[in-house]
C-alpha cells in the first residue's frame, strides 16, 4: 500500500494583493507542492477581512482556510504561545509551514518556518509600525520550528548564528526562475507607451527602503550623464528626477518585457536574502551590477558586476560598463545557463526534504 501524502498547511497570506518578492515565493512554491503527488497542500490567510479571496489565487486543487482574526491579535498572542493552534480553523495537517518569517501556532503539526533574510535584525529603525514587534516574534518561530528554511547559504549560517539555533537544523532552499523569463522578449511599442518606457533604460526590480541602496544609486547615475535613463519597478515611494521614472506596479507577464528590454539592472541592495530579480535579467540575457554581499556572491556566482556597497564611483563605472556588454554568444549562454540552473521544482523538493526533517 502506497504511503499517504504528506499533509501540508502553507501560509498563503503573502499571495493576497500586489505581490513582493515573499509573495512570488510562496506562490511559485505552492504551485509546484501542488503538482506533487506526495504532498496534499492546503493553505491559509492570516487576516480578519479578505482571507476568501485566497481561493482564487491557489493552484487549482488546493484548499483555502482563514483564520479570521487579525494578523496583529494572532502576533501577539503566539509570542507568548502555541495558541490559536492553527488546526482549529484548518483542520489536521502533518506540517505547518510559515512561509513569511512566522510560524503560526500548532497543535499536534510539525513546524517548518522561512526566514527570508535578517535586515529586520540589522536595521529595526526601518520596520514599519505593525512590525516593530517582529524581530522577536522570529526569535520565537526559529526556536519553536522543528526545521527551518532559508533561500541561500549566506542566510542560513547568519540564522544560525544571530538567532542561535543549530545549523543542522536548517535547510537551504533557493528561489527558481520560471521558464516564461527564458523566452521574454523586449516591450512592443504599446508597452512602452503604457508605461512611458525610453529606448534604452536601466533598470530595478523591488520595493523602496532604506535598506535597498537607492540613494548610492542616484549619487552613481548623476555621476554620469552618459548613462541611460533609470527605471523604478515595484511599490514606492522612489525619488524621480528627469532622468529617472517610476512605472508603479508591474503585473508578472509585463515585468517579463520590461525586464527583457533593460540595458541593465542594478540592485544596489545593502542586504538581500536572495535577489532574485538578478537571476530573471540573466535568464533574458541582461547584464546585471549588484552589490558584492555574500547572498549576491552566492547567487550571481561570476555573472554580475560586483561593486563595494557606497562606492559611487565603482557602481558608476560597473554601469556604464553593463550598459557597454556586448552580449557575446558565449557570454549570453553561460548567464542564461547560470540562471537555469535555479527551478522552482527543486526549490520544492528540497522544502519537501524540510517537512521531511521536521516530522523526523
Amino acid at each position: 500500500m502506497a504511503d499517504k501524502p504528506l499533509r501540508v498547511l502553507l501560509d498563503g497570506t503573502p499571495l493576497l494583493g500586489e505581490r513582493t518578492g515573499v509573495g512570488r515565493y510562496a506562490a511559485s512554491l505552492s504551485e509546484e507542492l501542488a503538482s506533487m503527488l506526495e504532498v496534499d497542500t492546503r493553505s491559509v490567510a492570516f487576516t480578519l477581512r479578505g482571507w476568501r479571496k485566497l481561493r482564487h489565487v491557489l493552484p487549482h486543487g488546493v484548499r483555502a482556510r482563514g483564520m479570521p482574526v487579525s494578523a496583529r491579535v494572532l502576533r501577539s498572542f503566539w509570542l507568548r504561545g502555541s495558541f490559536p493552534q492553527v488546526e482549529l480553523f484548518a483542520g489536521p495537517t502533518d506540517v505547518v509551514h510559515g512561509t513569511n518569517f512566522v510560524l503560526p501556532g500548532t497543535a499536534k503539526a510539525a513546524g517548518v518556518v522561512t526566514i527570508h533574510d535578517l535586515s529586520f535584525l540589522d536595521a529595526p529603525d526601518e520596520l514599519g509600525p505593525g512590525d516593530f514587534r517582529l524581530p522577536e516574534l522570529v526569535r520565537v518561530s526559529a526556536r519553536r520550528a522543528d526545521a527551518i528554511c532559508t533561500p541561500t547559504a549566506a542566510v542560513a549560517d547568519r540564522v544560525a548564528d544571530r538567532l542561535n539555533v543549530d545549523r543542522e537544523k536548517i535547510m537551504v532552499t533557493p528561489l527558481g526562475v520560471d521558464p516564461a523569463w527564458f523566452t521574454a522578449l523586449p516591450p512592443n511599442n504599446d508597452l512602452r507607451s503604457k508605461f512611458g518606457l525610453p529606448s534604452e533604460y536601466l533598470l530595478f526590480v523591488g520595493a523602496a527602503g532604506p535598506r535597498k541602496g537607492l540613494d548610492w544609486l542616484a549619487r552613481a547615475h548623476d555621476a554620469d550623464p552618459s548613462l541611460p535613463p533609470l527605471v523604478f519597478i515595484g511599490p514606492g515611494p522612489f525619488a524621480v528626477n528627469d532622468r529617472s521614472q517610476h512605472a508603479g506596479y508591474v503585473s508578472d507577464v509585463d515585468l517579463r518585457h520590461v525586464v527583457a528590454g533593460a540595458t541593465a539592472l542594478v540592485l544596489p541592495s545593502r542586504d538581500e536574502g536572495f535577489g532574485l530579480p538578478v537571476l530573471e535579467a540573466m535568464a533574458c540575457d541582461v547584464p546585471v551590477v549588484c552589490t558584492d554581499v555574500p547572498t549576491l556572491r552566492e547567487v550571481t556566482g561570476d555573472y554580475a558586476q560586483l561593486v563595494p556597497f557606497g562606492d559611487v564611483e565603482a557602481l558608476a563605472t560597473a554601469i556604464a560598463t553593463a550598459a557597454d556588454d556586448p552580449h557575446t554568444p558565449d557570454g549570453s549562454m553561460a548567464r542564461r545557463a547560470h540562471a537555469a540552473s535555479f527551478t522552482w521544482r527543486r526549490c520544492a523538493e528540497l522544502t519537501v526534504d524540510a517537512y521531511r526533517a521536521a516530522l523526523g
